[in-house]
């Protein structure tokens, strides 16, 4: 009889419940349910819709029953930073704001006049971002002081869907790590400098390492969907969970995790917190197993998310590649993707003609040629940045593992690796449900550590290599493909 694992993976644009069992050697996989998730704009503040979310949840779940393949366990997974605040009563209070939401402008330089940028990067290794958690926070201080005063829970995303799931309330490390309030130091809160901040260290749970086992389905859900299960707080931030599913990880591979946004980096066993990390504003994020994610984030393909949405949908994600890939608009409009400018725009198609313009570069008007300056400009900024982390950490590397779902962009991959001139390793795409699952079979112990689990993804998923320089569009020769320790 199988033994079943169900992963919930929640990322800014969607989400999609995936089954996952082993058998014969390898990880069989499933995609059950999948879903819309959409930042909204309820009276000029951009919010999500967390009701929306519990039901598609519940949806997936009760899709489990339907089909007769109970999970020993489920684990979820969300983006980072963004939190919600429960009441005496454990019921929203306020607004679950969107990162991508305006009020914490301005709130990076107020938070530097009660600590300085050198002392919080030393304390939490976190890059500076005005949508970290903790400008967050310091704009619910200064506009709504009194959610703050009623809260006696804080909990991060995938903390808060854990709570309804089984009742436990855990804030668990990966995606703790992104709220700079945890310490390198003690892999705890950061006490200290949670009041300096003046607020209330008692809203804030306990911190978990990745893999703990919560506890069973609460009844009257477990009633509502059909069965019970297991609760695990795997690596519940999304890119925690992609590195550990990266079947080719070393010293000399970095990773992209490409998706909304693209996260470059290395997984290091200590983090590095110098000035020459900090000035070139990389993040030390917990990983599995005690690892860090050391990387920077880059805007990624939220930029052609909007303009698709902007061009009504009616290009298929392939069919805007193709576009751009086919264009003969040229390379040189190449714009800054890491631009303020670009992360909520009212119009995603004015900014990026904007930014060309402001740089005398040609106007791109047809949706190949928006869509070519955006994959051009990321394959730069991804060279970029792979530069400054060979200047940060002092490593060679001779491989980039894209893996997501921009490993599927076949075009920005060959880019990528004509910029870069290194070999593109793509795959696996659901990289994020794949390492949910993962931690799950290893809290249970079917699976021993993350060697184990890593050469059990080599063996199941094949992956597309493209050639150091390979980046020519259509006329180079397609990609090989290659099945990992096959």
């Amino acid at each position: 009889m199988e033994r079943y694992f169900l992963a919930i993976d929640i990322g800014a644009s969607n989400g999609r419940h995936a089954l996952g069992w082993i058998k014969d050697g390898r990880l069989n996989f499933e995609i059950i349910h999948r879903f819309d998730n959409q930042v909204i704009n309820e009276n000029g503040r951009l919010v999500w819709d967390l009701r929306a979310l519990w039901r598609e949840i519940k949806t997936g779940l009760r899709r489990c029953a339907e089909m007769g393949k109970i999970p020993e366990s489920l684990g979820l997974d969300t983006w980072g930073v963004d939190y919600v605040l429960l009441d005496q009563d454990d019921q929203i209070i306020g607004r679950p704001y969107a990162y991508r939401d305006g009020r914490t402008e301005g709130q990076v330089e107020r938070l530097e006049e009660t600590i300085g940028w050198e002392e919080l990067y030393e304390r939490t290794g976190i890059q500076k971002m005005p949508i970290n958690t903790i400008y967050q926070l310091g704009a619910c201080q200064r506009e709504e002081p009194g959610l703050l005063a009623k809260a006696k829970s804080f909990l991060m995303i995938p903390d808060f869907f854990n709570f309804l799931l089984c009742g436990r309330k855990k804030a668990e490390y990966t995606n703790a790590s992104t709220t700079s309030l945890v310490s390198l130091r003690t892999g705890d809160w950061d006490w200290e400098l949670i009041t300096l901040m003046g607020l209330d260290p008692y809203i804030f749970p306990p911190i978990s390492q990745p893999g703990l086992v919560l506890g069973a389905m609460l009844g009257g859900l477990a009633r509502e969907v059909g069965f019970s299960c297991q609760v695990v707080a795997g690596a519940t931030h999304d890119t925690a969970s992609a590195v550990a599913a990266s079947p080719a990880l070393s010293g000399e591979v970095a990773f992209l995790s490409s998706g909304t946004w693209s996260l470059m980096g290395s997984e290091l066993e200590i983090p590095i917190v110098t000035s020459k990390s900090r000035d070139l504003n990389f993040t030390n994020e917990g990983g599995y197993a005690g690892r860090i994610r050391f990387l920077k984030n880059i805007m990624g393909l939220w930029m052609i998310q909007s303009l698709r949405r902007e061009m009504g949908e009616e290009l298929s994600f392939g069919q805007l590649m193709d576009l751009a890939q086919a264009s003969d608009f040229g390379f040189e409009p190449i714009i800054d993707c890491n631009d303020p400018r670009f992360i909520a725009p009212k119009s995603m198609k004015a900014e990026i003609v904007a930014a060309c313009l402001e740089k005398g570069q040609r106007r791109p008007e047809r949706a190949g040629h928006l869509a070519a300056v955006v994959y051009h400009s990321l394959a730069a900024c991804y060279a970029k940045t792979l530069d400054e982390l060979k200047a940060a950490t002092g490593k060679e590397f001779t491989a980039i593992n894209v893996f997501g779902g921009g490993s599927q962009a076949s075009f920005l991959n060959q880019l990528t690796a004509r910029a870069t001139n290194l070999k593109v390793m793509a795959g696996p795409v659901e990289a994020t449900a794949i390492g949910n699952l993962l931690t799950q079979m290893m809290a249970v112990g079917l699976l021993a550590n993350l060697n184990e689990a890593r050469d059990l993804v080599a063996r199941s998923f094949d992956i597309e290599i493209f050639p150091a320089g390979s980046g020519r569009p259509a006329l180079a020769p397609g990609p090989e493909m290659v099945g990992l320790g096959k």
